[in-house]
């Protein structure tokens, strides 16, 4: 079943940091408390407004996964965690390749599983920074879309 990818209005942003938070929670253990509740308000105060957004619902039109992309890379992608291993990610991932022109993406170094996932969608390492965008000491690894 293909799901229909939306565009998500600035009055819907809590509900995409909900979705954020819950995502981060369930895949970002190496984060502490304080990293979290750093990144929240700069997530919806700043970050959501830099990117383009879309998302997919569920029955009830309530946000499940969103991505932003900004600049050919893809800056965001989370699900909430009661829909991961629902194809929702690569859903948006694709859409974000075929139409919103995606070819980077950086990812948490310990985030394993996204690393995996980006790999297995045929992206690989580029690069990498000892320090996240916000000079926070969490590796990551720039990764682009191979050109087959």
């Amino acid at each position: 079943m293909r799901q229909k990818i939306d565009t998500i209005d600035k009055t819907e942003y809590k509900e995409v940091v909900n979705v954020w938070e819950a995502s981060v929670r369930a895949t970002h253990h190496f984060l502490k408390e304080e990293d979290i509740e750093y990144f929240k308000p700069l997530i919806l105060n700043t970050y959501l407004d830099v990117a383009e957004l879309r998302c997919i619902r569920n029955n009830d039109n309530k946000i499940v996964g969103f991505i932003g992309v900004a600049e050919q890379n893809l800056e965001m992608l989370f699900i909430a965690p009661e829909y991961r291993g629902k194809k929702i990610g690569k859903e948006l991932l694709t859409y974000s390749i075929n139409n919103l022109n995606v070819t980077k993406v950086d990812v948490n170094k310990q985030n394993e599983q996204a690393v995996g996932f980006y790999e297995h969608c045929g992206f690989t390492i580029v690069g990498r920074s000892e320090l996240d965008s916000s000079g926070k000491p969490y590796p990551i690894l720039h990764m682009e879309l191979k050109n087959d």
